[in-house]
């Protein structure tokens, strides 16, 4: 396949620009934008831009040759400072329920679309610099963005794709040179801090909050456009617009919500700010602020200092939240289709059903089963979940030990010591504890035994669902804080490391280690805002 050598040789269509309606003021000022589903805005240059890493995966699909990540021009481009041939710079007006309450207008506030590239394989990906200035949506913020939320999610969403999470991906981080100030807890105690801007690559950034705006102005027509140009461009399976199409459209939208939250149920992944403009359209995990990753199993955690009191996005709530937010879609392309109960069976079956069967075939397949027997395993799930919660367990290790445990062996002789591992306190385990975990234990060595499963074809089966290596909260912000002094090696490591989350390396053991003592407090490896 022919290799792309400089930027101005991408293929741009441009399709969200060229066949929606554009905001008729030219002018990059805050405002209320009506009747229109963008507005035109150009990048703030910077001043002294730096590209830090490069995903080599992201650009095989926009087709880049690797020779050019070190070219001046890479990093202009992608620092906003210049605009290659054909891009068409843009940011999409979109409104949102934030915390359950509607918002009104929100938009793209920090990001602005550089356009869309189509690549060899005629595979449309929207190139989009996340902290590139100033837009018309941006309110009273500046636009920009810092050091360490941008290393979050460069390394994030990288690691979910590698993790087969359906996700938005991360060309480039590139430094600017800028100082931003941020009050990162909103505390009054704010510094100034290094700028950034991550590239971000997606098939489209459509959000549930491009229609909510519509519908709540009573734009409807300007909704139908809106529906109809997605259906074309992201779901042309689905044929001709029409009100038919339209249910066919919001029950795949509802399949692939819930495909997306099961996955984030079996890696241990909490978003921290599920509100309807950071849902995708395509069922793509999108927009990394203060999510975190669930290390010791507890249903109510949730990483967003904002959300630390209700816990509306907690780990356990992810699931319902999501039903919620695809409700919130449900209203507003009602007008459409007119029909209340034909929308609400859809969210019954596509999303509800889906979601169930998927997380019941997921979690058997955590424990190396094949198939969701309900007889047994409604039992030994929910059985599991509350041992989970018993002591502090760590989710991910917890997995990765069971799987070490040879059940071929007699019950009686059962190397348990293996498990030790996943606890935090291991030494303090009780007997009630204990004998709770052996009566489970002995539940799931029975249900191995009544399907005849080999423990070879167990194991792998876990360690191919079960990641061993994920984005622990304090592995991200040892990174950022070696960054921040000037060492962006780290950044480079966990690349390369989360490349592989399954398979097991000896050289890679530090990355698998449970979060230390130091890191239960420290800002940016318990609790996050959503400051970036």
């Amino acid at each position: 396949m022919k290799k792309i050598y400089t930027l101005d040789d991408l293929t741009f269509d441009n399709r969200f620009v060229e066949q929606l309606p554009a905001d008729s003021e030219s002018h990059n000022i805050c405002r209320q934008v009506m009747g229109a589903c963008y507005s035109r805005v150009l990048p703030t240059p910077v001043r002294e831009p730096k590209t830090i890493v490069v995903a080599r995966e992201v650009a095989n699909l926009l087709d880049l040759n690797e020779a050019i990540f070190t070219s001046d021009d890479f990093t202009r481009v992608f620092a906003g400072n210049r605009i290659a041939k054909g891009m068409q710079p843009y940011a999409m007006c979109y409104g949102g329920h934030q915390f359950g309450q509607w918002a009104g207008q929100l938009g793209d506030g920090r990001a602005i679309n550089l356009g869309e590239v189509v690549n060899a394989k005629k595979e449309h990906w929207t190139l989009q610099l996340k902290g590139a200035g100033k837009t018309p949506y941006s309110r009273q913020s500046d636009g920009l963005a810092v050091l360490r939320s941008s290393v979050r999610e460069f390394i994030c969403s990288e690691a979910m794709a590698h993790l087969g999470v359906p996700t938005t991906r991360a060309l480039s981080l590139v430094l600017t040179g800028e100082k931003v100030w941020r009050d990162m807890f909103y505390d009054g105690n704010g510094a100034y801090e290094s700028g950034a801007i991550v590239c971000r690559v997606a098939p489209s950034f459509t959000r549930f909050g491009n229609f909510q705006i519509f519908s709540s102005r009573g734009e409807i027509e300007l909704l139908k456009q809106l529906v109809d140009f997605t259906i074309r461009t992201d779901f042309p399976e689905l044929g001709v617009p029409s009100a038919a199409v339209y249910l066919d459209w919001f029950s795949q939208v509802c399949l692939l919500t819930a495909q997306m939250v099961v996955h984030w149920q079996r890696v241990g992944f909490v978003h921290g700010v599920m509100n309807t403009d950071n849902m995708s359209i395509l069922g793509l995990t999108i927009d990394y602020g203060p999510y975190g990753w669930m290390e010791d199993f507890n249903l109510k955690w949730t990483p967003n200092t904002t959300d630390g009191e209700l816990k509306r996005y907690c780990f356990g709530n992810q699931p319902k939240m999501a039903f919620w937010n695809l409700a919130q879609l449900a209203n507003a392309i009602y007008p459409l289709i007119g029909s209340a109960k034909s929308l609400q069976e859809i969210l019954n079956d596509s999303y509800t059903q889906h979601f169930q069967h998927g997380w019941q075939g997921m979690m058997v397949e955590k424990l190396g089963l094949s198939r969701f027997q309900a007889e047994t395993d409604d039992d030994l799930l929910s059985e599991l979940t509350h041992l989970l919660q018993l002591t502090q367990t760590d989710m991910t290790l917890f997995y990765r030990q069971l799987a070490k445990v040879d059940f071929s062996a007699e019950f009686d002789t059962l190397n348990l010591s293996l498990l030790d591992e996943a606890y935090y306190t291991p030494t303090t385990l009780d007997n009630e504890y204990k004998k709770i975990r052996l009566v489970w234990l002995e539940k799931y060595y029975n249900r191995l035994r009544n399907e005849g499963i080999s423990e070879v074809e167990r194991v792998s089966r876990m360690n191919a669902v079960n990641p061993l290596y994920v984005p622990r909260n304090y592995l991200l912000q040892n990174a950022i804080d070696d960054a921040n002094n000037g060492n962006y090696e780290e950044i480079h490591q966990l690349l390369e490391v989360f490349r592989s989350p399954y398979q097991e390396n000896s050289r890679w053991v530090k990355y698998t280690q449970k979060r230390p003592a130091w890191a239960n407090e420290k800002a940016g490896c318990s609790m996050l805002s959503c400051s970036s």
